[in-house]
Formats: structure tokens, C-alpha cells, sequence
């Protein structure tokens, strides 16, 4: 038996996918990893799998190269025969689930193609015209790809509503789990910081919230100017990214620390006191989750994805999207009410435990991958 897991960057396969794939190893199965280049591929082999490269232009709109990625995906599962497929995010998605069923015609064999919306993307959240453009380019793409697909799992249910009413996909094809799950014993408790102190972990994207997160911590820091704000993430230099040009001011004026990207995200959860996302839509965001198993209050959006996280006044706040004086709000609500951090904490920990640990979450893929 066998198991092809389709991923658009090495790091999400052993950071959000890892306990996934032990999973299906201990069930039997060979699992095979698709990735683009050869970074961190021993920290995939580490987890048992075996790893092919297949390079995919995961940003661009450039028709031949995509069907050169679908072409090389179906070449694959001609080699290996698989039981199963899953794909994630936008192409892995839309060229896994066409070029397995390809495959399947000329092996002679089902591939379970299964595809997981992990969030919807720069296209549906943007209102720029290029966005646009491409939202109409996917949403066909889509809702190709999700026609020969078995099953689509979304990581929410507002995103499961959007694909269903624009046709995309048909309700009794469409799946819902709660986002990837935390590893509750890989994130596990700590203590707080003395300093109150805010943080931010997320690519440097517009569509993540950063530019209501620098604002509100500029507004933070002129009234308590001894807390910290911190903010994780590369700037990429993509569409709906902020430049470090842009990033550099708030940096150097001490408005935040910035830091790059790391495989030991949990040593900055324990310097921080609150974990901050005002993203303006996701799947479910796994840094909440693995903050909430750490015992971090949230501040995040009333949005798709990010409200499932929280509940409001209780685990931490939901304000609105696009709103830095609002964020900011409540971020002052936590230093004047410094005994919020540990009760609103706790209790996002209780939440985090019940609803979003990876053990649970990975029993419903499995049901939903028949394996």
C-alpha cells in the first residue's frame, strides 16, 4: 500500500504534516513525499518517508510551467502506483487531483485523489484587479481539478460554504476538519515572560494582517513604551508582500524586533505573553493553535479561519479585519489587565486541547483518506 503526499514547500511537510505521516506509516503504507527543491529533505526522510523533487513555480501564472509540474506529478503516480493522493494548497490541489485520475486511465487503477483546502489565498482575499484575474483563473482551475477529485477537506467552514456556493465543489465531496492539529506534546505549557510582551509569527504579507499589526504596536509603544513586540517572518518580495524597506522604520525605531524564519518557533511563544494574528482569512492558522498549546491568550479576526480559534472574551479577542486602532484596544487591555494573560491563557489551552489536538484532527484524515 502506498501513500503520495503532494506539497508546495519542504518545510509544511515535517512541520504541518510530520505526525500525519507517521500515522500512515504505522498503518503500513509506504509513503512518498513530492517537494520542489532538496532543502530540510533529511528531515522528511527522518520521519520515514522517501522524498522525489518536483520543482512547481508556487506564485507564478505561467501555464507552461504548471502543466509541466502536472505532467511530472502524473509521471509519478505512473512509477509508483498509489493508493492515495493528497494535495494541498492552490497547485498541488488542482494538478495532484488532474494528473492522478490521468495516472489512474493508463495504470489501470483508482487513485483515491483527495484534495485539502488549507485556505484560500492571495486571489479571494485581495480586491486588486490582478487578483481578480486570478481568482476567475483558479476558480476554473478548481473547479476542474475538484470535479475528478474523491474527497476535498476544508480546515474551515466558511471557506467549505464559499467553494460549495461558487460551485466549485459539490457539498457531498466536500469534508471538515479542524485545521492541521497541534502536537500538544511538542507545544506544551510554559511560563510567561516578566515583561508583557506581544508576538507576531506570519510571512510579511498584507493579507496576514502586518500592516494593522505594526500600526497597532506603534500605538502600543507610545503609551507603554516598555513592552515588547515581536514579529517572526520573512518578507518574501511577492505579491501582497510588505518590502523590508517598509519592514526597516518600525524596526529602528524599536516599535518591534524582527526575526527570520526557524525551526525552533517555540522559544519565541515562551517570550511572548499574547499571541497576535489580525490576518484577513485562513484556513485554520497553525501558529494559533500551537500558541494556544502553549497557554497563550489570542488576539485575532473576526474572520474565516482565524474566528474558530477563539472564544471571544474567554481565550483571548476577536476584532474586526483591517482595524489597528481595535487591535490595539485590546492589546492595551492585556497591560492594564495583566491577570487576563494567565486566566484568558489558560483557558486557550483548555480550548486548544479539546478541539484542536493532532491526534484527534489526524483520525478524521484518516477516516476521510480510507486508509
Amino acid at each position: 500500500m502506498k501513500f503520495i503526499l503532494v506539497s508546495p514547500k519542504n518545510r509544511t511537510v515535517y512541520n504541518f504534516r510530520g505526525d500525519l505521516i507517521k500515522e500512515i506509516i504505522a498503518r503500513g503504507y509506504e509513503v512518498v513525499v513530492t517537494g520542489p527543491n532538496q532543502i530540510d529533505v533529511d528531515k522528511i526522510t527522518a520521519l520515514g518517508a522517501r522524498f522525489v523533487e518536483i520543482p512547481i513555480n508556487k506564485n507564478g501564472v505561467n501555464p507552461i510551467a504548471d502543466l509541466k509540474y502536472q505532467k511530472a506529478l502524473e509521471n509519478l503516480f505512473i512509477k509508483e502506483q498509489p493508493d492515495v493522493v493528497l494535495g494541498y494548497t492552490s497547485k498541488p490541489v488542482i494538478y495532484g487531483a488532474l494528473a492522478s485520475k490521468k495516472a489512474s486511465k493508463k495504470i489501470k487503477k483508482n487513485i483515491r485523489a483527495v484534495c485539502m483546502i488549507t485556505g484560500v489565498g492571495y486571489a479571494f482575499t485581495s480586491t486588486t484587479l490582478k487578483a481578480k484575474i486570478i481568482k476567475f483563473i483558479m476558480s476554473v482551475l478548481y473547479k476542474k481539478a475538484l470535479k475528478k477529485a474523491d474527497l476535498v477537506i476544508f480546515q474551515n467552514e466558511d471557506d467549505k460554504l464559499l467553494f460549495e456556493n461558487l460551485k466549485l465543489v459539490k457539498s457531498e465531496k466536500a469534508k471538515l476538519v479542524n485545521g492541521s492539529g497541534v502536537n500538544t506534546e511538542k507545544f506544551t505549557l510554559s511560563p510567561y515572560p516578566e515583561k508583557t510582551t506581544f508576538f507576531m509569527l506570519s510571512r510579511v504579507m498584507y493579507s496576514k494582517g502586518i500592516r494593522e499589526y505594526l500600526s497597532a504596536c506603534k500605538i502600543v509603544k507610545e503609551k507603554y513604551p516598555s513592552v515588547r513586540c515581536m514579529l517572526l517572518g520573512a518578507c518574501e518580495g511577492i505579491q501582497d508582500s510588505l518590502s523590508s524597506e517598509d519592514l526597516k522604520p518600525y524596526i529602528d525605531s524599536g516599535i518591534i524586533e524582527h526575526f527570520g524564519e526557524t525551526d525552533r518557533v517555540s522559544d519565541y511563544y515562551k517570550e511572548c505573553s499574547v499571541y497576535v494574528l489580525p490576518s484577513y482569512r485562513e484556513g485554520t492558522p497553525r501558529t494559533v493553535l500551537e500558541a494556544m498549546a502553549m497557554g497563550r491568550a489570542i488576539i485575532t479576526t473576526n474572520a474565516p479561519g482565524c474566528k474558530g480559534t477563539v472564544i471571544d472574551g474567554k481565550t483571548g479577542y476577536l476584532v474586526p479585519v483591517k482595524d489597528a486602532s481595535a487591535l490595539a484596544d485590546k492589546m492595551i487591555k492585556f497591560i492594564e489587565n495583566p491577570e487576563l494573560i494567565t486566566s484568558m491563557g489558560k483557558a486557550s489551552y483548555e480550548y486548544c486541547l479539546e478541539k484542536f489536538d493532532v491526534k484527534k484532527v489526524n483520525a478524521d484524515m484518516i477516516k476521510y483518506l480510507q486508509i
